[in-house]
C-alpha cells in the first residue's frame, strides 16, 4: 500500500554514548576448510579464533560472527574477517559464496541456489564446536546484502545484523535506475567478481588440479553463466532482465524483510550506489525488532569504512559493531538499544545529527516551480511562460559527481585533479538547464525523499529520456551536485498506491517497470507528465545559497538506455514545459528548522 509519512510533532533529541572495550586477546589464530553443500558443491571458509600470546587458539565456545562473501576470503584488500571484533572475543567464519573465491558450483548473484546456502552455512556454523549458539553478521556491500538473505532464513541462532552499505531494491536502487541501465555499475561489479575469484590463491597451490579446475570453471561461468548474459541483456535490451519482475525481485533484499525479525544496523551513505534502498531497509526492518540507521557523507568505498569518524560524537564503525554484537549476542548491557535510531549527515550544515525516525517525522511536502527564465519558485506559472529546448545526449554527466557516485566512488580515490567531480557548473553551462531558487533568506533544511514532476513535449524524438539533479549553490557560484534521478517517459507509469505520500502530495513514485507497464511513445508535440524519483538526502541549504535544479537527458554512465530505447531518444529534442497548464514543480521534504538546534 502507498506510504503516508510526515508531519509528526517534536521528537526528544536523541544524543550518542561512547563504548569501547579493550582488546581480550593479542592474537587471532586462522584455520581453513569446506563445507559441502545439499548438493555436493563446496564452500571454502575461514575460521579466525581469539589466540593469547604464544598465538596458541582460546579454547571453548565463542559468539560468532558470520561473513559470507563474493570477493574471495583470501584476498585482504576486501576483508572478510574482523580481527577488531575477534580481538575481543568473537569467534568469525567468513566463507565464498558459490561460484566465487576458491568455492565449487556457479555464481548467479544472490539466485535461489545461492541463498539457499546462506541457510545451510548459518546452520553448519551454529553446530560447530566452537560456536555458543549465538551468531551475528556483519560486513559491507556484498557482505552486508548476504546478512539480509541469511536473516530471512530465520535460523534461532541468528541474533544480529550489522549490515555496511546494503542493497535495498535490485532493480530500482542500482541496476536499472528509472528504467536505464547503470553501465557505470553493472560491468564494474562483475568484473571485480569475476576478477577476485579467478585470482590464485593459497588454496589452488595447496590442490594445483583442483584448483585449476575452479579457475577454469570460473572464467567460462562469467562469459556464458551468469554474467556474459546479465551485460548483453542490459546492452540490448533484447531479454527479459531488463524489465522489473521475479529475476531481480528474488534478488532484492528489501522484498525479505518481513522475515527479518533480528536486530539490525543499517550503515548508507548519501552519495553511495545504494543510497535508495539503505533508508527503506530501515524505514522496512524497524517494527520487526530494534533497528538503527546511519547515513555518512560517504560514496560505496568511502562508507564500507566509515571515513571521517569519529566525529560530532558519531563513533567509527567497529565500535559501533561491538556495542551492537556486545549487547545481542552476549547479553551485555552495551546500551546499544539506546543508540539514537537516526543518525544522518547534512550537506550544506557539513555535520552529522540525529532524529527519532526516517523519514524525519517533522518532514512537509513543499512545492517549488520552474519557471521561464531558470528561476525556482514557490508561486506558480503564468500561462503565457516559455519551455526550454533539451537535447538529447546520451553521454551528459560524463564527468561529474554522479560519475564518481556510481563507480563506487574510485575516482576521488584516485586523486584524479578534476574540478568537474566535484562542481556541476560545467555540465550545466553546456548541457543541462537549470532552475535555481533565489538565496535563502534563512538555512533551510531537507530530510528525506524528492519527487520531480516535470511536463515535456517530444519535438524531434521517439521517446524523451531525463535526468534531474539537485544542486547547492553557493554565494560563489559553486554548484555541488547533492542527489539525483533518472526515468525514461517509456517507463512513467506510476503505481499510486505503492508510492510514498506526504501531507498530502506524492514524493516518492513507485514506478512498476515491467513490461506491461510500458507506456507508448508520446506523439510529437503532445506534452505528458514524468514523474522522477529523486534519491533521498538531507542537506541543508544555508542563508545566502541557493537551491537547484539541472536538468539533461541523461546521466552517464548513472544511465543508458538499452540500443531498443536508446535509438528512439538519441540526438533527438524535447520541450520542458514551465506555463500554468504544464507546471513542472519539485516537492521536497522540508523540517523545522528547530530540530536541528
Amino acid at each position: 500500500s502507498g506510504l503516508s509519512t510526515g508531519g509528526g510533532k517534536a521528537q526528544t533529541k536523541q544524543s550518542w554514548v561512547p563504548y569501547e572495550r579493550a582488546e581480550e586477546y593479542p592474537n587471532i589464530s586462522t584455520t581453513a576448510g569446506t563445507i559441502e553443500m545439499r548438493d555436493g558443491i563446496q564452500l571454502a571458509y575461514s575460521l579466525a579464533v581469539p589466540a593469547d600470546a604464544d598465538g596458541n587458539p582460546i579454547e571453548g565456545a565463542l559468539p560468532t560472527i558470520l561473513t559470507q562473501t563474493g570477493y574471495n576470503i583470501s584476498i585482504p584488500a576486501i576483508p572478510a574477517t574482523n580481527e577488531y571484533l575477534v580481538k575481543r572475543g568473537y569467534a568469525h567464519v567468513s566463507v565464498d559464496v558459490r561460484g566465487t573465491g576458491s568455492s565449487g558450483g556457479n555464481w548467479d548473484a544472490f539466485g535461489r541456489d545461492e541463498q539457499a546456502d546462506y541457510g545451510e552455512v548459518i546452520s553448519w556454523v551454529a553446530e560447530q564446536s566452537f560456536c555458543d549458539g549465538n551468531i551475528g553478521s556483519w560486513g559491507a556491500s556484498f557482505m552486508a546484502i548476504t546478512q539480509l538473505f541469511t536473516a530471512a532464513h530465520q535460523h534461532p541462532a541468528h541474533k544480529a545484523i550489522f549490515a555496511i552499505v546494503p542493497m535495498g531494491d535490485a532493480y530500482r536502487d542500482i541496476t536499472y535506475t528509472g528504467g536505464q541501465t547503470n553501465i557505470g555499475f553493472i560491468p564494474l561489479w562483475m568484473g571485480l567478481v569475476t576478477g577476485l575469484t579467478v585470482v590464485p590463491t593459497a588454496n589452488t597451490f595447496d590442490d594445483p588440479q583442483a584448483g585449476f579446475e575452479y579457475l577454469i570453471n570460473d572464467a567460462v561461468n562469467a562469459g556464458t553463466g551468469f554474467q556474459g548474459p546479465i551485460i548483453v541483456d542490459a546492452a540490448t535490451g533484447a531479454g527479459p532482465t531488463q524489465y522489473d519482475g521475479e529475476f531481480w525481485r528474488i534478488r532484492s533484499p528489501i522484498e525479505y524483510t518481513d522475515r527479518i525479525h533480528i536486530p539490525s544496523f543499517i550503515v548508507g551513505g548519501l552519495n553511495d550506489i545504494f543510497q535508495r534502498g539503505e533508508p527503506l531497509l530501515y524505514e522496512a526492518l524497524k517494527n520487526n525488532a530494534t533497528s538503527k540507521l546511519l547515513i555518512g557523507p560517504w560514496k560505496h568505498v568511502g562508507g564500507s569504512r566509515g571515513d571521517g569518524l569519529p566525529v560530532d560524537d558519531v563513533p567509527p564503525l567497529n565500535p559501533l559493531a561491538i556495542q551492537w554484537f556486545d549487547q545481542y549476542l552476549r547479553g551485555m548491557d552495551s546500551k546499544a538499544d539506546e543508540m539514537p535510531n537516526v543518525t544522518q549527515y547534512l550537506y550544506g550544515a557539513e555535520r552529522y545529527v540525529t532524529s527519532a525516525d526516517w523519514p524525519h517525522p517533522q518532514a512537509k511536502a513543499e512545492r517549488w516551480y520552474l519557471r521561464e527564465g531558470g528561476g525556482l519558485t514557490q508561486e506558480e506559472p503564468a500561462s503565457a511562460e516559455a519551455g526550454t529546448n533539451v537535447l538529447q545526449l546520451p553521454v551528459n554527466g560524463l564527468c561529474s559527481s554522479s560519475t564518481d557516485q556510481w563507480t563506487a566512488g574510485i575516482l576521488a580515490l584516485a586523486g584524479l585533479p578534476l574540478p568537474c567531480l566535484t562542481d556541476n557548473t560545467l555540465n550545466e553551462s553546456l548541457t543541462e538547464v537549470t532552475f535555481t531558487t533565489e538565496p535563502m533568506a534563512q538555512d533551510y533544511y531537507i530530510n528525506g525523499p524528492i519527487q520531480a514532476d516535470i511536463w515535456v513535449a517530444p519535438t524531434m524524438a521517439l521517446d524523451v529520456g531525463i535526468s534531474v539533479k539537485v544542486t547547492l549553490v553557493g554565494p560563489d557560484g559553486s554548484s555541488k551536485e547533492i542527489t539525483n534521478g533518472l526515468l525514461s517517459a517509456r517507463h512513467r507509469a506510476v503505481d499510486v498506491e505503492r508510492s510514498r505520500f506526504m501531507n498530502g502530495q506524492m514524493i516518492q513514485p513507485w514506478h512498476p517497470f515491467t513490461e506491461e507497464a510500458v507506456s507508448p511513445a508520446p506523439g510529437i508535440g503532445e506534452p505528458i507528465l514524468l514523474n522522477v524519483e529523486v534519491f533521498p538526502t538531507s542537506m541543508v541549504v544555508p542563508t545566502g545559497s541557493s537551491l537547484r535544479l539541472a536538468i539533461a537527458a541523461s546521466d552517464f554512465p548513472h544511465g543508458l538506455p538499452p540500443l531498443t530505447d536508446l535509438a528512439d531518444q538519441v540526438l533527438g529534442v524535447y520541450e520542458l514545459l514551465t506555463d500554468a497548464e504544464h507546471p513542472s514543480s519539485v516537492v521536497v521534504p522540508v523540517v523545522p528548522l528547530s530540530a536541528l538546534q
